[in-house]
């Protein structure tokens, strides 16, 4: 079995975090590890507090997997401090990890802003240089490339100059107005449109940290990087169109639309 890892944050209604990136590893067919950048208290409605996990305990967990399972694929989620994206970046280099993709997490769906400026600085010198992709929203892409996103011909040009500067791929997600569900993928200096119907669902909580741990989970079985893609919108539209309702405020998807198992009944 492929192995993936997930470096993310722990959301304690389960529906974005480690706890999304675990059940959509498991359902996209990989053993799924983890390495907790922070626990937070959440639920649909928002964030009330964050807790940080020390550098050096993050060090520790990445070490004890990388050790003892290695893992195929790396999912980089949740890291608002500076000294935490360090570590990350030091312990990448040190396994000489492969399949790094990096969610860029800034502001929660509720609206909660996860990231310093000071850490924002630090994962653009640190951590996306390591990155095979990165996969930001149209703010989060507005914020890497330095330009405004209004329009698909924008979203094409912060690709490139992200791709360009960071030396690796990039998908930039469509939505917020913009390109409604159609995501960029910028690959070896050329572009490719993920077209996306757009699912009347207001419960989006943990779709980004959701397409990201899928598309790992499929580099991790050696799918190259636009069957990835494709496989995981394909994941992501699924969970979307299972129509889930929990919570009373932007709630989670059905991770597991697709399970069948006589143990799920």
């Amino acid at each position: 079995m492929r192995t993936a890892l997930s470096i993310a944050g722990s959301d304690s209604c389960g529906g974005a975090g480690i706890q999304a990136d675990l059940k959509t590893m498991t359902l996209n067919g990989v053993y799924a590890m983890s390495a907790i950048t922070a626990l937070t208290a959440q639920n649909t409605t928002g964030v009330r507090a964050i807790q940080e996990a020390t550098p050096a305990f993050l060090a520790q967990q990445i070490d004890a997997v990388f050790e003892d399972i290695r893992p195929d694929a790396i999912k980089i989620g949740m890291v608002s401090s500076s000294e935490l994206i360090k570590v990350i970046a030091d312990r990448l280099k040190h396994h000489k990890a492969e399949n790094v993709v990096v969610d860029t997490v800034m502001v929660a769906t509720s609206g909660a802003r996860l990231i310093t400026e000071k850490a924002i600085d630090t994962l653009k010198e640190c951590l996306i240089p390591l990155a095979s992709l990165v996969t930001p929203n149209i703010p989060e892409a507005e914020v890497l490339s330095g330009i405004s996103i209004k329009n698909e011909a924008d979203m094409i040009r912060a690709a490139e100059i992200i791709g360009n500067t960071y030396g690796c791929s990039v998908l930039v997600k469509g939505g917020h107005s913009v390109s409604d569900a159609n995501d960029l993928l910028y690959e070896n200096g050329a572009c490719h449109w993920f077209k996306g119907k757009r699912i009347d669902n207001p419960n989006t909580h943990g779709t980004g940290c959701t397409l990201s741990s899928a598309i790992a989970a499929n580099l991790a079985k050696e799918y190259d990087l636009h069957t990835s893609v494709q496989r995981a919108k394909d994941y992501i539209s699924g969970a979307l169109a299972a129509m889930l309702d929990l919570g009373q405020g932007s709630g989670p998807m059905n991770h597991a639309f697709d399970l069948n198992s006589q143990f799920a009944k």
